[in-house]
């Protein structure tokens, strides 16, 4: 599925999204819902000119059209890793990009996120895990480091991070293991517009990927600290 068919799927009301190269924006209409997008095709690696791009916008939606819903479409294999956007400071242009996404929940707007195709790294964690519900296509993918990087970052033996990529989610890629670890709400399948209809009605301001990732038993200790740490600061 390209990007074009994805939101004729998800909008067959209308919509109007424009394209430029690699990134599209605009709005929708869900059921009577106007709805802002913002996405990229084509896995594009997120430079600093595009996060600048997407940072923008975001910061329009929120000057203009107070608490409309945001559905975020981001393919990406990840940051650009080129010397100039490294010396330019990718990271803190994903970063403002990443407190854009922030601001326009805190100012009341839904953020929604669909992982349509691939998702990779600080491309997808500056957008994708920003949003209120984080939802999957089948067939997309999700990967934030693979395992040799891992390895040397973390000094620990791949051998090893193999073994334990085996059995928890937590170590291994795939959309199957994140909605364990309740990163993902759901995968979506069929009617997209009914999926994102839903997914606006369900919206709230608690957290539940602790709670998910328990009950899946992807992530069996985030909830508990988590509770303990809050317990510990209230007395």
């Amino acid at each position: 599925m390209d990007a074009r068919t994805l939101l004729n799927n998800l909008f067959p009301a209308g919509h109007t999204v424009a394209f430029e190269d690699t990134y599209f924006h605009g709005t929708g209409t869900c059921r009577g819902a106007t709805v802002a997008v913002l996405g990229t095709s084509e896995e594009v690696e997120i430079g600093v000119e595009l996060a600048l791009a997407m940072a923008r916008d975001v910061l329009e939606v929120i000057k203009t059209a107070p608490k409309r819903p945001i559905l975020l479409l981001v393919a990406t294999s990840g940051q650009r890793l080129s010397r100039r956007d490294e010396m330019l400071g990718i990271n803190a242009y994903l970063a403002h990009l990443a407190k854009t996404i922030d601001l326009a929940k805190r100012k009341g707007h839904p953020v929604v996120s669909l992982v349509w195709s691939r998702a990779v790294s600080g491309g997808f964690l500056s957008t994708s895990m920003l949003a209120d519900l984080c939802f999957a296509l089948p067939e997309a993918e999700i990967g934030v480091m693979n395992l040799p990087a891992m390895s040397r970052i973390t000094k620990i033996p791949l051998e090893r991070l193999e073994s334990l990529s085996a059995t928890s989610p937590v170590f291994a890629p795939g959309v199957a293991n994140y909605l364990r670890m309740g990163a993902i709400e759901a995968i979506w399948q069929g009617d997209l517009e009914a999926h994102l209809d839903a997914s606006l009605r369900m919206l709230s301001t608690r957290e539940r990927r602790r709670v998910l990732g328990d009950s899946r038993g992807g992530r069996q200790l985030a909830r508990s600290v988590a509770e303990r740490v809050r317990s510990h600061a209230r007395g």
